[in-house]
C-alpha cells in the first residue's frame, strides 16, 4: 500500500504483486524462501509447499487442518503436507486485510525472521493491497462460547469488532504477570503487536536444544529470559512485548476461521492450541455465529482498517 493509502470496505482483497522473505526455519534450522502471491477472490489463504514432497503440495489455511502443537501452528492437508509456523504470516496478513493469497514456502516451515510479523508487514503493505469485485463475508460471534485446559481458558463472547483481551502469568520475574487488551481496528495490530517477538525461558531453549528443536532460534529472533533478566541484545521492544506476542499469535490462529470474526476474544494462559480449540467449538456451535455480508460499517471494525504505512513499527 502507498503511503496515505488504507484498506477496507465491503469487498475482499489480495496482495497486488508478490513479495518474498528469506530466512531460517526456527525449528528445523534450514534456509527457506517464502513468497507471497495474489489469488482468486473467495480461495481465502492457501500454502503452497515449493519443495519435493509427495502428493498435493496445497494447503489451505484453516482451522480443521490444523496439526496441534504446543510449540506453533502447523497446516495438514489430506496427503500428509505441512506447513509449520504460520501464525506470524497470518497474523500479519489479518492485520494488514488481505482475505486471499497464495503463500508459497520452499520448505515445511515459514520463515521466523525477528521472530515477530514486522517485516511481513513491511513487504506486503509496501507492494499494496487490491480490492477485488467480491463481497467479504463475516462472522460475527452471537453468543458465548469457551474452552478450557486445566487452568487456562479462551472464549468469545459478541462484540462489534474484533477486540483481543489477554492474560499471562509466568513465574520468571522478566515476564510475570501482564494483560492488555486491544481493539483491532484502526490499524492497531500493525502498530501495537507487530513488532513484538516470540519469548521463551532460557531452560526452554536448553531442553528443545536437547530434542532437536529450535536449532534455528537465536537471541536475536526471540526475547530469551532467565528469571529477572533478559537475555536477547538490545531487551525489550515493549515493556509487555510477551502479552503483545501472545495477542499476535491469537490473531494469526483466528485467521483459520477462514473469514474475519467479530467478537470479543478472552484468553487465559492460552495457546496455539487453546485458540483451535476455541475455533473447533465455535463451528460445532453453529447457533453461536453467525456468516453474513460485511457492511462498510462492519469494514471499518475489522483489523487492517484504518494501516497507515507511516505507523509502521521500525525494529533493530
Amino acid at each position: 500500500m502507498n503511503k496515505g493509502e488504507r484498506p477496507g470496505g465491503t469487498l475482499q482483497t489480495t496482495i497486488k504483486s508478490s513479495v518474498s522473505f528469506d530466512g531460517v526455519g526456527l525449528h528445523s534450522g534450514a534456509p527457506v524462501r517464502m513468497t507471497i502471491l495474489p489469488a482468486l477472490p473467495n480461495s481465502g489463504i492457501v500454502f503452497r509447499r515449493m519443495d519435493n514432497v509427495p502428493g498435493r503440495r496445497d494447503i489451505r489455511a484453516l482451522w480443521n487442518l490444523v496439526h496441534q502443537s504446543p510449540l506453533c501452528t502447523r497446516l495438514e492437508n489430506e496427503d500428509g503436507v505441512t506447513v509449520s509456523t504460520v501464525e506470524h504470516i497470518m497474523a500479519a496478513l489479518m492485520g494488514c486485510g488481505v482475505h486471499n493469497a497464495v503463500v508459497e514456502v520452499d520448505g515445511p516451515e515459514v520463515p521466523i525472521l525477528d521472530g515477530s510479523s514486522a517485516a511481513f508487514v513491511r513487504g506486503i503493505l509496501g507492494k499494496g493491497l487490491r480490492r477485488i469485485n467480491v463481497p467479504l463475508k463475516v462472522y460475527r460471534i452471537t453468543d458465548t462460547i469457551e474452552v478450557r485446559r486445566g487452568d487456562s481458558w479462551a472464549r468469545f463472547t459478541p462484540h462489534d469488532r474484533l477486540l483481543i483481551d489477554f492474560r499471562i502469568e509466568f513465574k520468571d520475574a522478566a515476564i510475570g504477570t501482564q494483560k492488555k487488551t486491544l481493539d483491532m481496528s484502526n490499524g492497531s495490530f500493525v502498530r501495537e503487536l507487530s513488532n513484538s517477538r516470540t519469548f521463551c525461558r532460557k531452560a526452554d531453549v536448553d531442553a528443545m536444544h536437547a530434542q532437536g528443536l529450535a536449532l534455528g532460534g537465536t537471541y536475536e529472533n526471540a526475547v530469551v529470559v532467565d528469571g529477572d533478566r533478559v537475555l536477547s541484545p538490545g531487551g525489550l521492544r515493549h515493556k509487555d512485548e510477551a502479552v503483545r506476542h501472545k495477542m499476535l499469535d491469537a490473531l494469526g490462529d483466528l485467521g483459520l476461521a477462514g473469514a474475519p470474526i467479530l467478537g470479543h476474544y478472552e484468553g487465559f494462559k492460552a495457546g496455539h492450541a487453546l485458540t483451535n480449540d476455541l475455533l473447533r467449538a465455535m463451528f460445532a456451535q453453529p447457533e453461536c455465529f453467525e456468516k453474513v455480508t460485511c457492511s462498510d460499517e462492519m469494514a471499518a471494525k475489522l483489523p487492517g482498517a484504518g494501516v497507515h504505512w507511516d505507523e509502521i513499527p521500525e525494529v533493530a
